[in-house]
């Protein structure tokens, strides 16, 4: 379908890989060829129906507003969220804002967001990792850690059932696995960043203080 579109509209591109590298393996091939192309910046967003189409526009404002910021989708569930699903980005989340000092990082696992492209290229260059399902919280806290601010804008999400065309590739066993070791990893970071990151938090506050007066 998306290849049909492309033959109609000389403004859509599609990319295809070889094979099935992996989430953060694809975003880095678009975000390579975007950079190269002399876009600044990517929106990325899941391909199954969950992310709203609507929320594009306001998302890409919020961007061209604070260009230096990492914009992070924050969902609003409705009912069709199941309720495993919702438990368990609760948990990331939590090791998440441990990861990051509680920087802001509302919600880690939302697909829907717009990236800086030079530091996103700069973070995905220096570590092999975040090329999987792992990408989506190890490429915000790694972003968090360069000192990039993050600004949050809630978007809705709706899970579809399967007669509506919902297909998940979530794999519990694999995929959690795969979580507990990039925390590990980032646990390890943290070990030797975190002075630094209590000492910007400080400035912060500081600056934001200063601003009030």
């Amino acid at each position: 379908m998306l290849l049909r579109l492309a033959d109609e509209d000389p403004g859509l591109r599609v990319l295809r890989l070889a094979r099935n590298r992996g989430k953060g393996a694809a975003i880095l091939h678009g975000a390579r060829l975007a950079h190269a192309a002399g876009f600044t910046h990517a929106l990325t967003m899941d391909s199954d129906g969950q992310h709203p189409g609507e929320a594009i526009a306001p998302f890409m404002a919020a961007s061209l507003q604070h260009p230096a910021a990492l914009i992070l989708g924050e969902p609003r569930f409705d009912a069709s969220a199941p309720a495993v699903r919702v438990k368990g980005r609760r948990i990331c989340n939590w090791w998440v804002n441990l990861e990051t000092l509680w920087c802001g990082i509302h919600d880690s696992l939302f697909g829907f967001r717009v990236y800086p492209l030079a530091p996103l290229l700069q973070v995905m260059g220096r570590h092999p990792w975040m090329r999987r399902f792992d990408f989506d919280a190890e490429s915000a806290v790694r972003l968090c850690w360069l000192g990039v601010p993050v600004r949050n804008l809630q978007a809705p999400v709706r899970y579809l059932r399967p007669e509506q065309g919902g297909v998940s590739h979530f794999h519990y066993g694999r995929d959690n696995a795969l979580l507990t070791w990039m925390h590990l990893r980032l646990l390890l970071g943290l070990a030797w960043r975190w002075p630094g990151l209590l000492w910007r938090r400080r400035l912060q506050r500081r600056s934001a203080g200063t601003h009030a007066l």
